[in-house]
């Protein structure tokens, strides 16, 4: 069927307003132990190391999430990985929230790992097909509305962070999501409409993993890898530095990952136009850079005045933060969709591959800060998720000079 047909209008319209409800609802569901983090590490007594190793489990099932995905969407369309994910990601929450041992939570890690990573390919896969047939750029505003749902849980989750425990709080989230994904995800495309089904030969085992074909999709992944491992630390460990190193109360420590998400939203809904007026990579080269110098340079001042003035501290490294989401909004977006609209690269495969490398140090990365901390003091550590939004940087100039992203993707 033609993406010109104007039978498929109607029902790409209604997958659009569905993606624009999943996408803020992975927000929320992915975000929402983030406010309670400090709580959880407490109640467990882990080390900042130890509770590294208990976050790699997150890495290791979204590893495992984004691998099997794309291959599953290729096969059986996206609409239909999305059914099953739905279901995965609240339970994975749920066994968090219920967590006794520090096992348990790991568990519970490793099942919402998975099933966000492959959530994030199915609905990324569709997202590329929406925007072909309404041809209008969509997929930057998609990813906005995942940080306006981690932005609303962030400052809900600190709210009530005296009224409900980590448990209360993350149950109701779970149950309440679950109830809006299942009528979200029947909005969506069918397999029949969405262009994912493969065709003999481009399954992705068919695909090379290494050669001159899928280079640009090893750029895209490193790219997207900076990106997530800087705003998988902001959401991990904003609020233990605040708590633990520059003392701040237990509700406000959440605002360093509050004015990360709110930057966030601003930039990916001011990023379609910044794209079409300076250049997508430009965009992503700038900020990235920009935000990566700003962010650690606030947070090892903050540091370093917090004992004689831990108001002012306070506010520079919420500015640090803020420039940092700001930064690295765009980013993941722009190389998700670059992967999707590579020349000779199923879009289900090539968002699934740059997704296995990004997604997975999305959550690995934090884990890596942690062991870094335990070294030496976490305000140090974050030079490493700073340093890597630099490589994000690196990629997407090496995009650029290939000649490749801009033309295909911009309005």
């Amino acid at each position: 069927m033609s993406f010109e047909s104007p039978d498929l209008l109607p029902l790409a319209r209604r997958a659009r307003n569905a993606l624009w409800s999943l996408f803020f609802l992975m927000g929320i569901v992915s975000m929402a132990w983030v406010p309670r983090i400090p709580e959880i590490k407490r109640s467990f007594e882990l080390s900042d190391g130890f509770f590294g190793i208990v976050l790699i489990c997150s890495g290791v099932g979204a590893a495992l999430g984004a691998q099997v995905s794309g291959g599953l969407v290729h096969r059986f369309g996206s609409k239909n990985v999305t059914r099953l994910a739905q279901i995965f990601m609240p339970t994975g929450l749920m066994v968090v929230a219920l967590a006794t041992i520090p096992e348990m939570l790991m568990v519970g890690l490793l099942l919402l790992g998975f099933a966000y990573a492959s959530i994030d390919v199915s609905v990324n896969s569709q997202a590329v097909v929406v925007e072909k047939l309404l041809s209008k750029r969509l997929m930057v505003s998609f990813h906005g509305a995942w940080s306006i749902g981690a932005f609303s849980i962030t400052v809900f989750g600190g709210a009530i962070s005296n009224l409900l425990t980590p448990r209360e709080n993350l149950l109701l989230v779970a149950i309440i999501a679950l109830a809006i994904y299942i009528p979200s995800t029947e909005r969506l495309l069918g397999p029949e409409s969405d262009e994912h089904l493969g065709v003999a030969g481009d399954e992705p085992r068919s695909i090379p993993v290494f050669g001159k074909a899928v280079i640009p999709i090893w750029f895209m992944a490193l790219g997207a890898l900076g990106a997530l491992i800087g705003e998988g630390s902001a959401g991990d460990w904003g609020g233990i530095l605040l708590e633990d190193h520059l003392g701040v109360s237990k509700g406000v420590s959440a605002s360093a990952f509050a004015s990360f998400a709110l930057a966030m939203i601003i930039s990916r809904f001011v990023g379609d136009h910044l794209f079409h007026r300076f250049g997508m990579y430009q965009v992503v080269t700038t900020l990235a850079l920009a935000s990566s110098i700003i962010w650690i340079s606030t947070i090892l001042v903050s540091w370093q005045i917090s004992g004689s003035n831990r108001t002012f501290a306070l506010i520079l490294v919420n500015i640090g933060f803020f420039v940092a989401g700001f930064g690295i909004g765009p980013m993941f977006p722009a190389f998700m969709l670059a992967a999707g609209t590579t020349p000779g690269i199923p879009a289900s495969v090539g968002i699934g591959r740059v997704a296995f490398l990004a997604i997975a140090g999305y959550f690995i990365g934090p884990t890596i800060t942690g062991v870094i901390s335990e070294a030496t003091k976490l305000p140090l550590a974050m030079i490493y998720p700073a340093g890597m939004l630099a490589l994000g940087a690196l990629m997407a100039r090496e995009l650029h000079r290939r000649g490749l992203g801009d033309a295909k993707i911009s309005s």
